[in-house]
């Protein structure tokens, strides 16, 4: 691997995890495709991509902010979630798998954002 930011485990798992909601996305109602599903989709991409963006950034302040960005869509997609159980797109099973591996996330990126402070 040649990219700095492709050896973070963040930004691994952050890659994994977006494939699992667009499978998971796919499943939803033909009239969210442009609400839920798109919200979701584009909220879970954006996780790697600021991860990726911020790593390439000397200054901490910067890669601070760009983690922070991350952070907001992680909680982003734990509320699309939310809004995907209640409205009976998803499972309980698959709710709380994936809220445990968001958690997770968010707990390795808020980690990894204070220890380059």
């Amino acid at each position: 691997m040649g990219f700095k930011f492709e050896k973070l485990l963040i930004w691994q798992k952050s890659m994994d995890l977006a494939e699992e909601i667009h499978k998971l996305t796919k499943k939803f109602p033909k009239e969210e495709i442009y609400n839920l599903t798109s919200q979701m989709n584009r909220a879970v991409d954006s996780i790697a991509l600021n991860i990726a963006e911020g790593s390439i950034i000397q200054t901490n302040p910067e890669q601070h902010r760009f983690l922070g960005y991350s952070i907001r869509s992680i909680a982003e997609v734990v509320t699309c979630l939310h809004k995907a159980k209640r409205r009976g797109y998803i499972t309980d099973e698959e709710f709380d798998k994936n809220y445990k591996d968001f958690q997770d996330l968010m707990n390795m990126t808020v980690g990894f954002k204070n220890k380059i402070s």
